[in-house]
């Protein structure tokens, strides 16, 4: 599909930043594929299903926003999908290098498939999933950075972990 987008990442947890540039690529393209990676490096909190249910449960307003889990090269799963554009975000100058990093090198295993960066919102500019995951260790209120459905998600864990973490919403 032509105006369709693919927004690749761990979301763990989905942000309000995250939750903001997945809203406006919904208005710019008629389709947006919310890939959630299955692996990674990173440490999650969350599985897989856990993110996906969790990104679903955010969007689920969203008509034209479709989540799905995957693994493997991204620009493999894009082609897949027969998508060409690839958004990433940018929330400060300190993200900039390793985006652009990582879109010359899916430019050089797949010319055709383009990167378009959006930045959020100014209020969202600052968080990031590996700080919301450090302030609900540390027992503060995460919901102030994620959406009220990631929240419940949240909550759920620590309550399944035997764990209370002061201001978390008990929903």
């Amino acid at each position: 599909m032509r105006h369709s987008a693919i927004y690749p990442g761990t979301f763990d947890p989905l942000t309000l930043g995250h939750l903001d540039l997945i809203e406006r690529a919904s208005h710019i393209f008629d389709r947006v594929i919310v890939a959630v990676v299955e692996q990674s490096r990173k440490n999650t909190v969350f599985s897989a299903d856990e993110r996906v249910a969790m990104v679903r449960a955010a969007t689920r307003n969203l008509k034209n926003v479709k989540v799905e889990a995957f693994d493997g090269l991204l620009v493999t799963y894009a082609r897949r999908k027969g998508i060409h554009v690839l958004l990433r975000g940018l929330r400060a100058f300190s993200d900039f290098e390793y985006e652009f990093q990582m879109a010359l090198t899916n430019r050089k295993l797949a010319s055709e498939i383009e990167t378009i960066f959006l930045m959020p919102k100014e209020t969202y500019s600052y968080i990031n999933s590996s700080t919301v995951r450090e302030v609900v260790e540390r027992g503060g209120d995460s919901s102030v950075f994620v959406p009220p459905a990631v929240q419940r998600f949240i909550a759920r864990r620590l309550r399944q972990a035997g764990r209370r973490a002061g201001g978390v919403s008990r929903k």
